[in-house]
């Protein structure tokens, strides 16, 4: 995952809404979104590698995503799995900041990744790379392959495009179509990772389109306040041509009742 806009509690009426990218070699065997059988609470796409996941919500209304910390010298073979964090997190029923102090204390079997968890009250963050647990609160935010809000020109696009979305009535389609941008950043914009020039432009886009590496897929999730969840997940081919869109909307648990109630 290389893109997360998150708007969090940005009204009455919504706890989360999300528009988000994973970029991918596409030659990694991918399951689209469902009801996973081993683990039948969770809602996500399925990296069939490593068994985890990159973004994804759960039946009692949990969220979480991950994207990868982009750093090419620090890169390791064979570390465990980050998929792995976000499906034990939508599996689970740890609380948002207590499981991530748990991950901070592993986080040196991974490669650098940026977290992000909602228990259904608290939105937290952490990063690998500075070691903190954060309680973020009600806003809008971006992370791409660095720390949170790191203004890069996709994140600071991205989070301006989903302001505009969140001023109007919107759907999960308003928010695919949020992240659904192939146009390059400016040269004199371009962040320097350690990947070379030529990388550093390709990957700039919020959808990237590059040949064998590029997004497979465009997330958008909608949480009310009420109970209602709204997931959409859209797939691309390695030619940036859509291949198909699942849509999947439940509600949670007894969550109607105690908002009326509150």
């Amino acid at each position: 995952m290389c893109l997360i806009l998150l708007a969090f509690r940005p009204d009455s009426a919504h706890d989360l809404v999300v528009a988000a990218n994973r970029d991918e070699w596409f030659r990694r065997p991918t399951a689209a979104a469902h009801f996973w059988t081993d683990r039948p609470g969770v809602f996500a796409g399925r990296d069939l590698e490593q068994r985890g996941t990159w973004l994804g919500v759960s039946r009692d209304g949990r969220f979480a995503a991950l994207t990868n910390f982009r750093d090419p010298p620090a890169h390791r073979e064979g570390a465990a799995s980050r998929g792995a964090l976000v499906a034990d997190f939508l599996a689970g029923d740890s609380a948002s900041l207590p499981y991530l102090a748990s991950v901070q204390s592993i986080a040196a079997r991974y490669n650098g990744f940026g977290l992000l968890a909602w228990d259904g009250v608290t939105l937290g963050y952490m990063s690998s790379r500075n070691g903190r647990v954060e309680a973020l609160a009600p806003g809008v935010y971006g992370l791409s392959n660095h720390l949170l809000d790191t203004p890069w020109p996709k994140v600071r696009e991205g989070k301006r495009r989903l302001c505009a979305a969140l001023s109007r009535p919107f759907d999960t389609d308003d928010l695919l179509a949020v992240v659904d941008s192939t146009t390059q950043a400016p040269e004199d914009e371009l962040p320097e990772t350690g990947v070379g020039r030529e990388w550093e432009r390709r990957l700039s886009p919020m959808r990237i389109v590059a040949g064998d590496y590029g997004t497979r897929s465009s997330s958008a999730v909608i949480l009310d306040r009420d109970g209602g969840v709204a997931f959409a997940e859209r797939t691309f081919d390695a030619g940036g041509n859509e291949t198909g869109t699942v849509m999947e909307r439940f509600r949670i648990p007894g969550r109607q009742r105690a908002s009326a109630s509150s």
